[in-house]
């Protein structure tokens, strides 16, 4: 979705989580053998190619904190140093992963002047937002900092990831891209290429 193209009443940035009904709508599509590579052409053709180095935060719910590992170690492993929030920092090092972590917006700057992760956003400190809706409506804490991070990615035209299947392929385009496999074939290639392998 063009989400820099959004606004609320109060002239903000929208939220980026999609609800049921416009989760089967988009602008681009990317086409590959592989889906990670077609997830990284689907990137690049909405909102530019994923990044390949530099800074991923991760703040991610409860439920997907055991499925986010795999692909955080992937992303590490690339060079990618990793941020994030307390939680989610615990997981990942307990499991092998170095993160730094990262206040939440709502624990605000630390006592010796730490930036939030919404601050590291907005001050172009990150190129990759990984970001699980926590909770239900009416929910403040953890459901508000998640509001608070992917608007602040949308005005600073971060690529942010909301959902552990999105991270999961993210990670296998990038590291399709790190190698060289993103290329480009016609329809009628990719036609042929189907019909070799007997699909």
């Amino acid at each position: 979705m063009p989400w820099s193209r959004f606004r609320d009443i109060h002239g903000r940035g929208v939220d980026t989580v999609l609800g049921p009904e416009m989760r089967s709508t988009g602008e681009v599509m990317g086409i590959d053998e592989s889906f990670g590579v077609a997830y990284a052409k689907s990137q690049a053709a909405a909102y530019g190619e994923l990044p390949t180095k530099g800074r991923a935060f991760v703040s991610v719910a409860n439920r997907d904190k055991r499925a986010m590992i795999f692909p955080v170690r992937a992303l590490a492993d690339l060079g990618f140093e990793i941020l994030a929030t307390e939680g989610t920092a615990e997981v990942l090092r307990r499991n092998g992963v170095h993160a730094k972590i990262v206040r939440k917006q709502s624990e605000g700057p630390g006592p010796g002047g730490e930036p939030t992760s919404v601050q590291y956003i907005l001050d172009g400190e990150v190129d990759l937002i990984v970001n699980t809706p926590f909770g239900s409506p009416g929910q403040s804490g953890p459901r508000l900092d998640g509001y608070d991070i992917r608007t602040a990615a949308v005005l600073r035209g971060i690529p942010c990831i909301t959902t552990v299947a999105g991270l999961a392929a993210a990670a296998a385009g990038i590291q399709a891209i790190v190698r060289g496999d993103v290329g480009v074939r016609s329809l009628q290639e990719h036609a042929r290429a189907l019909r070799a392998a007997g699909a």
